[in-house]
């Protein structure tokens, strides 16, 4: 379904209303959710995130990514979502332009490596050189299951999920909601 929301674009600030896009579905073993796209024609800025239907999940995620196969487990991420690599020190945390997406264990780690490959562009030392290159060597074993280390999902809205048999899953603390970014903060969800 499409309607016009007469607030103002978030980049932009243009009053010629947005568009937005909804659009209900299952996703399998994530079940019944929402998604929501809101699309500023004046400056094509674009925000898409996901809504479950049956209420926030649990809050924290993670699969050690230790065994073949574990590449194509499903990754729902909400645009307040945190997600990091442990063993490697990488996170990445909502902004105020951050999105939702669905995609796979493999496209998670894709999004480090052009990451991690756009830096080392601007990098000069040989230190952060080799640093970079260990990062991506690690994140190449990852992707074919020979590694030891973890993919975590912090959401604390609880909207994002791992589906994998052997993911790990609880609420979050309150001292880990309080260190989290809840993302962007759009005024057309609070209509």
């Amino acid at each position: 379904m499409e309607s016009k929301v007469d607030v103002p674009c978030a980049q932009c600030g243009s009053d010629n209303g947005l568009s937005m896009l909804s659009m209900s579905s299952e996703i399998p073993y994530f079940g019944e959710h929402t998604q929501i796209t809101v699309l500023c024609e004046t400056c094509g800025w674009k925000h898409t995130d996901f809504i479950p239907s049956e209420g926030d999940k649990h809050g924290y995620w993670s699969l050690c990514l230790e065994s073949t196969g574990v590449g194509s487990a499903r990754v729902v991420r909400s645009s307040s979502c945190t997600v990091r690599i442990r063993g490697l020190g990488l996170e990445v945390s909502p902004g105020g332009n951050s999105s939702g997406y669905i995609t796979n264990v493999e496209g998670v780690i894709d999004r480090f490596e052009k990451a991690v490959k756009s830096m080392i562009r601007s990098l000069e030392d040989s230190d952060s050189l080799s640093e970079a290159a260990f990062i991506l060597e690690g994140l190449s074993k990852a992707k074919v299951g020979r590694s030891d280390l973890v993919l975590e999902l912090l959401d604390p809205r609880g909207s994002s999920q791992i589906i994998h048999e052997s993911v790990i899953s609880r609420h979050l603390t309150d001292e880990e909601r309080s260190k989290l970014e809840l993302g962007p903060d759009l005024p057309i969800f609070e209509l």
